[in-house]
């Protein structure tokens, strides 16, 4: 089985938020990256379960800078094979995925994993659109898969219920909760990160179809009202007429 995981950075969630050059980019100043959790968690774990059940490789792909080398490193610790970097800036989510599409093509990957989203954007786009792009079956939110030969069957969270889907490989996968445990990775998982392959390459020919006009942060949480047990009312009023909750 061979398997392509692809893997973003995200900031940590208690990073201070903070934005420059009037408001057009984000600031990393000062801000912690780690591998984006539902990359790492769900996507990297599970594809690691398959490869120790059914042997095979498992081959984890970012589109990044330099910067991106440590959480790279640290998926390499916990279990993946080897690595391989685009050197290119993220511009937007279709750029991204024309890059993994056109690296993905014609090596023979039965299964591309990739987290439901990055907790930094929540746009869950990436992994549908490497899948056209790449003319394979995709399967969104996933949080149980089975294997048998060739044949995957998938179950993921619908409105209302669950649905179970079978599909052969190859075929993309965006991973949801559920679908593995965290792993720490170990000593040992460690010092044989820094000698597992890492290859760069140089970002292929595409376009970015979209410009960020502005950041801006939601706005500040108001002060908590309290409201005693004989004063209801005053609650079901606030309720109704201030938070437009009733």
């Amino acid at each position: 089985m061979k398997i392509l995981v692809c893997i973003s950075k995200a900031p940590d969630t208690t990073s201070k938020i903070a934005f420059s050059d009037n408001n057009t980019k984000f600031d990393e100043n000062g801000v912690q990256f780690i591998v984006n959790p539902y990359d790492e968690w769900y996507a990297l774990v599970r594809a690691l379960e398959i490869k120790e059940t059914l042997g095979g490789t498992v081959t984890t792909l970012s589109v990044g800078g330099a910067d991106y080398e440590p959480i790279i490193r640290k998926a390499l610790a916990i279990g993946a094979d080897d690595a391989v970097r685009i050197d290119a800036a993220e511009s937007d989510s279709l750029y991204v995925a024309k890059q993994i599409a056109n690296y993905a093509k014609g090596k023979g990957f039965d299964i591309i994993f990739c987290g439901k989203e990055t907790i930094n954007y929540n746009g869950s786009v990436v992994p549908g659109m490497v899948a056209e792009l790449l003319d394979l079956p995709y399967v969104a939110l996933a949080h149980k898969i089975d294997l048998a030969g060739n044949t995957a069957t998938i179950m993921r969270e619908v409105p209302g219920g669950e649905e179970v889907l079978e599909v052969n490989t190859p075929f993309v996968l965006s991973a949801a909760k559920g679908m593995a445990e965290q792993r720490i990775p170990n000593m040992r998982g460690i010092m044989a990160a820094r000698t597992k392959p890492l290859a760069v390459e140089a970002a292929s020919a595409a376009d970015a179809s979209t410009t960020v006009k502005g950041y801006s942060l939601p706005p500040a949480k108001s002060g908590c009202k309290y409201i005693t047990p004989e004063n209801a009312g005053d609650l079901i009023r606030i309720l109704h007429e201030e938070a437009k909750a009733l």
